[in-house]
């Protein structure tokens, strides 16, 4: 979707459209959730604090994010992608991946069903998206960010090298400033340079990941559409109203790890065994610690003291202060293997 956030509100009050809008509370403390196009032209990005934004657009009109009308709205798109297909990867609100190989409709192709769901989109909810259609994921990602917004990109299997060769590295996922710098390092600005690197040598150099980079600078990427993806980590964060001491974090992580045990407790079949702790400082770095006890957390009360401990694993001088606090839970398991674990090794299970 184009701006989802931002969109939404646009089409909802009139006197939004055409103007830069920022989806977020007017606050020192608050960040962009999204930014309309009318704004991006100013530099205003999602995940800028909103005290930068503004200052890059003084005009910038600010509206507080409404989830539950935007949930509404993603539930309503991915209708019209069940109509051609089950086999739906939703990576938020506002994305998703679509196997198409087969589809429900017998569409000619996967442009067609493309075209389609876009049509159907603007028409039923009046608001715009924007697909790639490739061989795999990775190149569909890219590409579905060619032509934004309301844009369309096609990349046949015949076009992949071509189309790859001039992008800069950084357009590869998992490719990020410290990435990039060390291929800078090795001379290494393009796809097409990159790909003139052997396999073993990248290999050599940054481990398997070396073995990945030189897949995807070769259009390469067998992952596939995952129907059903599996929790990864459950999580509650806030952002507080003045930075605080890590001493002074303990009330903040006991509420956060009740609101991440209550998300948990809606899984069904799988544990978690990995307690997570997340901290943003004073000036937006943030730092994460972890912890997998030999006993998973058996309550909100266990996963908050567990996150409380993990502060004793933050170097860094005892007047520092937070803006903002994550509890988490990661590291999950099948509940039958990890049953299976406990029983081989005389662990306690609950």
């Amino acid at each position: 979707m184009d701006a989802f956030y931002a969109s939404v509100e646009q089409r909802d009050d009139p006197s939004l459209r055409g103007k830069p809008v920022a989806v977020a509370w007017r606050s020192t403390r608050s960040v962009v959730c999204a930014a309309s196009y009318e704004a991006r032209v100013f530099g205003v990005r999602s995940a800028m604090p909103a005290i930068s934004a503004e200052r890059l657009c003084p005009q910038l009109v600010f509206v507080p994010p409404d989830f539950v009308r935007y949930k509404a709205v993603s539930r309503q798109i991915r209708e019209i992608f069940a109509r051609h297909t089950n086999l739906i990867e939703p990576l938020s609100l506002d994305e998703a991946y679509l196997d198409v190989t087969t589809t429900k409709t017998r569409l000619s192709s996967a442009t067609a069903t493309a075209e389609a769901i876009r049509a159907a989109i603007r028409k039923e909810t009046a608001l715009t998206a924007s697909a790639g259609v490739a061989p795999n994921k990775f190149l569909a990602k890219i590409a579905s960010d060619w032509n934004k917004p309301d844009g369309l990109c096609v990349i046949r299997p015949r076009q992949i090298e071509a189309f790859l060769t001039p992008l800069p590295v950084g357009r590869l996922p998992g490719v990020g400033k410290v990435m990039e710098a060390k291929l800078a390092a090795l001379g290494i600005a393009t796809v097409g340079s990159l790909r003139a690197f052997a396999a073993a040598e990248l290999e050599q150099r940054f481990g398997r990941w070396g073995r990945r980079l030189h897949e995807l600078a070769n259009g390469i990427d067998e992952h596939a559409v995952e129907a059903e993806r599996p929790t990864v980590q459950i999580s509650a964060e806030d952002t507080f109203e003045h930075d605080l001491k890590l001493d002074e974090l303990e009330p903040h992580i006991l509420r956060l790890a009740d609101k991440a045990w209550a998300g948990y407790q809606r899984e069904r079949g799988r544990v978690a065994r990995t307690v997570v702790l997340k901290l943003k400082t004073a000036d937006f770095h943030t730092l994460t610690r972890s912890l997998t006890p030999p006993q998973r957390p058996r309550s909100a009360q266990e996963l908050g003291m567990l996150a409380c401990a993990l502060r004793e694993r933050v170097e860094r001088p005892r007047n520092s202060r937070y803006r903002l606090v994550g509890v988490g839970l990661t590291g999950f398991v099948n509940h039958d293997s990890y049953q299976a674990q406990a029983d081989l090794f005389g662990t306690p299970v609950w």
